[in-house]
């Protein structure tokens, strides 16, 4: 008689136990999934944020590499202009050295 008391007693606990660890682990998934949530949505905002800096920084380069080209050309038409004027600018050099007077006399 006291061991069908017992085996009842132990029976309803174990009963009482699955039940209890049953709505603890339901608590525990409605945390996760609004905790995956969160960070779900954290995550998509990141990424939207970086892909707004790769876009920002793929137009300063192409500026970048715009500016570079312009400032290169430039300075090749100024190079060329340089040479260009070159062999008249070593003509009135020479001449003057050419006809200078000595000054050792």
């Amino acid at each position: 008689m006291i061991l069908s008391i017992i085996s009842i007693v132990i029976g309803s606990i174990a009963i009482g136990l699955i039940f209890y660890f049953k709505k603890e682990q339901q608590l525990n998934i409605i945390k996760i999934k609004t905790s995956m949530a969160k960070t779900d949505k954290s995550l998509m905002a990141l990424q939207e944020e970086f892909t707004n800096y790769q876009v920002s920084t793929e137009r300063k380069i192409a500026d970048l590499e715009k500016q570079l080209v312009v400032k290169t050309k430039e300075y090749d038409r100024k190079i060329i202009k340089i040479t260009e004027s070159l062999p008249s600018m070593i003509k009135k050099i020479i001449g003057h050295i050419e006809f200078a007077k000595p000054m050792n006399r």
